[in-house]
């Protein structure tokens, strides 16, 4: 077994330290059942909580299978030839100086997912089984999330020093295999963190969107404007993230986090099957929107889309090339790293503008089932949680590399996420 005290031991721990790290894998796969099945109840009510059904129908080992096979279609997918020229991405310099090589094919995958998938859906299939499965199907991904997370922590046991992840090496095991012992655990080339990341799960949240308005479909004869809406503004944002995949590298869940249970559960559970709500809400839960009303609401996920990407594209071509056109001419503050910090551009607005249109579309999502019902927004509260609890990670980063630059940077751009606000 590899030495690894020569690793810094992890001090500041997140997500509420070893009581988090017990509580959350239990909690969050009973949050996934909870809001699934509240959304299959008449009034859709949070309380009381919907009873539990029996077991026969919350595990089919027939879905666990189909997981499977999701799972081993995108692996293949994988290794597709690349919708970009290239093909190929430089991750951040590791600790012993090295740069991890990734595909980037995640869009040429979606196209390929959808190709088959076409052909599929003319041969007669039958895309409402998902929605008539949802239980058995989330316990499948749980299971799997719950048995990768305990392969990755063993295979970390044996990983380099240079291969642990700073926010994963505590010693103690609970924490470790929650938060991720190993950084970017791989099978030859194979990267599995960021294979996850943007693969089974994000590609699968389409997949059930599409799957509960084909079940409308079944039911009424037509897909609703609402769950049209829903679909094509949850596709937008797939699109984007796979078309723009490489930004992905940059990011805390790669860069920061060891890939342990909290990732393996949100990519392969929690994003496709508590995401897609708002979807699955609408098919028991019918909604009548006017097209004034459809159009307000798709004005503002276009505003938000906007925000969203203009702001991560100025970050990403500063960070790639300073004297580019575009960046050039904005004001900046420099570290001690030798790095600058945008102050003026979308930068200089909010010290996150893009959390800013990631929630102004969230809101997007949910405003189509109505207002009648808390349910749907279950995803715009979540994911304000997530953005703050994200964004007070990263100040805290920044504060610890940068020093006094970023208290000058927060002195310059005092609002955090939605300006005169917060």
């Amino acid at each position: 077994m590899p030495e690894k005290h020569k690793v810094p031991r992890t001090t500041e721990l997140e997500f509420g330290g070893t009581l988090g790290a017990l509580c959350l894998p239990v909690l969050l796969p009973l949050t996934v059942l909870y809001l699934l099945l509240s959304c299959r109840t008449p009034d859709a009510s949070l309380l009381p909580p919907p009873p539990l059904p029996p077991l026969a129908q919350l595990w089919l080992p027939e879905t666990l299978l189909l997981l499977l096979g999701w799972g081993a279609l995108q692996g293949g997918l994988y290794h597709s030839p690349s919708a970009v020229p290239g093909g190929v991405a430089e991750g951040m310099v590791l600790r012993d100086g090295s740069r991890l090589k990734y595909p980037i094919n995640g869009f040429s995958a979606l196209l390929i997912t959808g190709g088959i998938l076409s052909v599929a859906l003319h041969c007669g299939l039958p895309l409402g089984y998902i929605h008539d499965h949802m239980l058995p199907l989330a316990v499948s991904a749980g299971i799997i999330s719950l048995t990768l997370s305990l392969l990755l922590y063993l295979k970390s046991l044996c990983a380099p020093a240079s291969a642990i992840a700073p926010g994963g090496n505590t010693g103690n095991p609970l924490y470790d295999f929650f938060m991720g012992h190993e950084l970017n655990p791989r099978i030859g080339s194979f990267d599995l963190k960021y294979f996850c990341e943007l693969r089974p799960g994000l590609i699968g949240w389409v997949l059930i969107n599409l799957a509960m308005l084909m079940k409308e479909v079944e039911l009424r004869g037509s897909p609703s404007l609402a769950m049209i809406l829903v679909n094509a503004f949850q596709l937008l944002y797939v699109v984007d993230a796979l078309w723009n995949e490489e930004a992905v590298l940059t990011t805390m869940d790669i860069v920061q986090d060891g890939f342990g249970f909290m990732l393996a559960f949100g990519d392969l559970a929690w994003v496709p099957f508590t995401y897609s709500l708002q979807a699955h809400f609408l098919v028991t839960h019918p909604r009548e929107l006017s097209a004034l009303g459809a159009t307000a609401i798709a004005a503002l996920n276009a505003l938000g889309y906007f925000i969203f990407r203009r702001a991560n594209s100025e970050k990403n071509l500063f960070r790639r090339d300073p004297s580019a056109p575009r960046v050039s001419g904005l004001e900046t503050i420099a570290t001690a790293t030798g790095k600058r910090l945008l102050v003026s551009g979308w930068w200089g607005f909010v010290r996150h503008p893009n959390y800013l249109g990631d929630l102004m579309m969230a809101l997007a999502w949910s405003l189509p089932c109505g207002l009648s019902h808390l349910l749907p927004y279950f995803y715009v509260l979540y994911f304000a949680a997530l953005l703050v609890h994200r964004e007070a990670r990263d100040e805290r980063q920044c504060l610890r590399k940068y020093g006094l630059a970023w208290e000058r940077y927060c002195e310059r751009v005092p609002y955090r996420i939605i300006p005169y606000l917060y």
